[in-house]
């Protein structure tokens, strides 16, 4: 089919200076813009959202109390699903941390590092399939790519129950981490597509915290299965893990296939008319929601971009005590001289540390402004002092220890951080997939920024749903 085009005038457009003082902090907008005549073409086949964004053009500015009823609307019912989503993955993901409390590695004859290989092998199928899990959620309807990956990754999590040995554990471990790789980069991105850049760190940073709910959650039915009777008939203790876990993340993919819009232009919960206020509210971060075509040009703007260097190294630090506290965290407590059921109890703590870590970091990104990267560093730091402490503390001191254990989830504001840098700092489609992929892979995060000073230019209105990298955008500024 051939591709509908468009080639839109961009005529020159200077506004008056004025007394208004009402400018986006975190865009960095000012009263003037200067721009020079361009032809520029626009493909309305592939850039998902841009018509419905040019029925808007001729019509008035969204309204401060429109602005608020999208919004709200987005956060009861987009922002849940996310959140819930990320809460299971990471549930599903760490589930193996809960079965090894209930002879996990005795009844499938485990010795020596296997169970390091099998918490470490979910992330062998994760960096595979990232960037392809990020272009076929660009390329199709979101809510059908999702909800497929939802589904078999649950069906993984269930058939664990079934694996008897360390080899057939593997390959389910891989699989796994296949179709969870659809999650964490892939929400990152479809974050971007429904919050301007202002609301970005804080959704971001609520769904996140998905980790700990997760963890909470995984604590407290860990804590109702040691309470089975080690007489009981039936499957073992840690195959219950595997068997809930399993069947409610395959439920909630049907749930994901119905309730999640693939993005505001087509979202069920708007009428035609917020519709195309949605999409002219994220038309204004400069970045447009996402383009169904791959832009080999920029490939090369994503290898040579700084930021991702930065990101990479931020982000493989980060992932350090991530994967600590991921895969050995029951482990760790229950070594500090703790009983089962006291080891999940007490775990959960650290998982209420981490939501609470990442709903002050968003709510200080919100209201203080160019404060993303401090809150990140502020959090670094309380992650390194804290590993320091456990590290070299006595082992008799128990509850310092253990305190110092909990405040390491700090690491996860950092972490956020660093997907926010990739919603909010990258243009482009291709290029935001392939620095989405490249930093999920090898660790996370990110971040070297670019401020010009007070910018005495206003946007275009077109450039806001144009697929250009930042470096193409004259009119694109970052955020700190």
């Amino acid at each position: 089919m051939a591709e509908a085009t468009t080639f839109q005038r961009l005529t020159s457009m200077i506004t008056e200076s004025s007394s208004t003082t009402d400018i986006d902090k975190e865009k960095g907008e000012v009263r003037h813009v200067d721009i020079p005549d361009a032809i520029e073409e626009v493909d309305e086949t592939n850039n998902v959202g841009y018509t419905v964004y040019k029925e808007g053009l001729n019509h008035s500015e969204i309204t401060p109390s429109q602005n608020r009823s999208i919004r709200w609307k987005i956060d009861l019912i987009i922002l849940p699903i996310f959140l819930i989503t990320q809460t299971l993955q990471f549930l599903d993901k760490t589930a193996l941390n809960y079965a090894n409390l209930f002879g996990f590695q005795t009844d499938l004859n485990l010795h020596g590092n296997q169970f390091n290989w099998l918490g470490g092998m979910v992330y062998f199928g994760y960096a595979i399939a990232q960037y392809p899990a990020q272009v076929l959620v660009g390329k199709y309807p979101a809510q059908r790519v999702l909800s497929c990956a939802v589904f078999i990754w649950g069906l993984c999590v269930l058939t664990m129950v079934w694996c008897t040995n360390f080899k057939t554990a593997m390959v389910n471990r891989f699989f796994l981490g296949i179709f969870e790789a659809f999650v964490s980069p892939c929400l990152t991105l479809m974050t971007g597509w429904w919050y301007t850049r202002q609301e970005l760190p804080l959704r971001q940073f609520i769904w996140y915290s998905g980790l700990g709910w997760g963890g909470l959650i995984g604590s407290y039915v860990s804590t109702g299965i040691s309470a089975i009777s080690d007489n009981h008939t039936g499957p073992e203790k840690w195959q219950y893990i595997f068997y809930i876990l399993g069947s409610v993340t395959m439920a909630w993919a049907v749930a994901v296939f119905f309730l999640l819009p693939d993005s505001p232009a087509s979202a069920h919960f708007f009428s035609p008319e917020y519709r195309v206020l949605a999409v002219q509210r994220v038309a204004g971060n400069q970045l447009g929601i996402k383009n169904r075509k791959f832009k080999k040009e920029q490939i090369l703007v994503s290898a040579t971009d700084p930021k991702n260097v930065i990101l990479f190294i931020s982000v493989f630090a980060a992932a350090i005590p991530n994967g600590v506290v991921s895969n050995f965290s029951s482990i760790i407590i229950k070594d500090m001289g703790f009983s089962t059921t006291k080891t999940t109890v007490l775990k959960s703590v650290g998982d209420m540390v981490q939501i609470a870590a990442l709903i002050v970091g968003g709510v200080i990104t919100l209201n203080v402004r160019n404060s993303r990267l401090m809150a990140a560093t502020a959090a670094n730091i309380i992650c390194v002092v804290s590993a320091a402490c456990m590290a070299y503390l006595p082992r008799e001191h128990v509850w310092q220890r253990l305190v110092s254990f909990w405040l390491v989830n700090c690491q996860s504001v950092g972490f956020s951080v660093g997907l926010v840098m990739v919603s909010s700092n990258m243009g482009g489609y291709t290029h935001r997939t392939l620095a989405s992929a490249t930093i999920f892979m090898l660790g996370f995060n990110k971040r070297r920024d670019r401020i010009y000073g007070p910018p005495d230019f206003a946007k275009s209105k077109e450039a806001g749903m144009q697929d250009k990298t930042e470096w193409e955008n004259m009119d694109f500024r970052y955020v700190l």
